[in-house]
């Protein structure tokens, strides 16, 4: 839907990116758009800093600028609604800086057609961040946190990374410190930027383990220098067993490294991981891209719950965790890009797979009985695939001297739907 401007079909929407200057900081075109606007959307604190700066704008604007606000609700799919009924005026969306880079530009859009709204972004608190401390943009990990959990950052700990987070106050600051310390980074150094761009602006350092203040206000920006001890992530899929809580019930990290090159993520696709144990499949099919997806299915409660608190302490939340016995646990799940089988293995569970999966799964199989072994050997006859057993041996004392003392050998079959 268009309206008409001067003649000429115009966008109704205008999405206008919005800094702590307020309408100081903004382009013509976007005054203009203000200027015309019959109604101007926007959270609390951008309709606040519009009323008083409101003198920059002409004279009919400053008449009737109280009547055009609509302050947009908590929580912000509430407002969705509103916006969609004004559908056909000149309307007018205030977003934080740049509404496309962890804005809510993308939420808006999704419920319109590309002809019905334009976009007039402004500097992100990004830019902002790296213009004042003059860090190339392009080699920082930009994080948006307002509302995620703030272990997400784990994956980005590596000495001499530097990292911008956004947060939503004060309390968020002090909790990222305390985990930045609490994951062996103590040695790292905070820059906390509050309200960039407007007359309320502060810029403040501190050392990651030191008290923080209380004054620190929204909107805030934080600036990492990653420096300490702690244990960084590697890069590599196989990470030391130590990173994860188990009892036992884990896939042995030699192994989870030829498991996940067996499954091989791309970026955005999903995993089912049926007898997840302490997660840890799934976790490094998550940390292999941050678009990818992941949900573990368990029968054990415990193990369940660890599997959730690993996932969360290695920065990957979004692991979905499901309780029960698989096959019936898988219903009501979106299908999956692949399959990893680590515990529960039974040929009825590989039946149901096979007429619930479409063609094109990537399905892996790791069995470690013999009884295990002998029904994989059979469903490769069947199915095709790739069957490999995989033997591993360490160095062990054997009194005054050593030799190889032997895990338990792994059946692997690697197949595609």
């Amino acid at each position: 839907m268009f309206i008409v401007v001067n003649g000429n079909e115009v966008p109704w929407l205008t999405i206008i990116g919005w800094g702590e200057s307020g309408t100081q900081g903004l382009t013509a075109a976007s005054r203009e758009a203000l200027a015309r606007a019959e109604v101007v959307f926007g959270a609390r604190r951008h309709l606040r800093l519009l009323a008083p700066l409101s003198t920059d704008l002409n004279a009919d604007l400053q008449a009737d600028l109280k009547d055009k606000l609509r302050e947009w609700p908590v929580p912000f799919a509430d407002g969705i609604p509103q916006l969609l009924a004004e559908r056909g005026r000149r309307v007018v969306m205030l977003a934080s800086g740049d509404p496309f880079w962890f804005g809510a530009g993308t939420s808006i859009v999704s419920h319109l057609d590309p002809q019905e709204w334009q976009a007039l972004p402004s500097p992100s608190t990004f830019s902002l961040v790296s213009s004042r401390l003059g860090w190339p943009l392009q080699d920082c990990t930009c994080l948006g946190l307002h509302a995620k959990p703030l272990t997400r950052v784990r994956p980005y700990l590596h000495p001499g990374r530097r990292v911008l987070v956004l947060v939503r106050d004060g309390d968020a600051v002090a909790e990222l410190a305390q985990w930045v310390c609490q994951f062996g980074f103590a040695d790292s150094k905070l820059t906390v930027l509050e309200a960039l761009g407007g007359e309320h602006e502060r810029v403040r350092a501190f050392p990651a383990a030191a008290t923080l203040p209380d004054d620190i206000t929204h909107p805030v920006a934080v600036a990492l220098e990653v420096a300490g001890e702690g244990p960084a992530l590697p890069l590599t899929p196989g990470l030391p067993d130590s990173f994860f809580e188990h009892d036992g019930q884990i896939t042995k990290q030699a192994i989870r490294a030829m498991t996940l090159a067996a499954l091989a993520p791309k970026p955005g696709e999903r995993l089912w991981d049926i007898g997840t144990g302490s997660g840890s499949i799934a976790i490094e099919w998550l940390l292999a891209h941050p678009d990818n997806q992941a949900v573990g299915f368990e029968q054990n409660a415990e193990r369940a719950a660890r599997a959730r608190s690993n996932a969360e302490n290695l920065g990957v939340d979004c692991l979905e965790v499901k309780e029960g016995s698989a096959p019936d646990v898988l219903n009501d799940t979106p299908l999956p890009d692949a399959v990893f089988i680590g515990g529960g293995l039974s040929q009825a569970l590989l039946d149901d797979l096979w007429q619930r999966l479409p063609e094109g799964v990537r399905v892996v199989a790791n069995a470690v009985t013999l009884e295990s072994e002998a029904l994989l050997a059979q469903w490769q006859q069947k199915a095709g695939g790739e069957l490999m057993r995989l033997e591993l041996a360490n160095a062990a004392p054997i009194g005054t001297r050593r030799g190889w003392k032997a895990s338990y050998p792994i059946v692997q079959w690697r197949g595609v739907r």
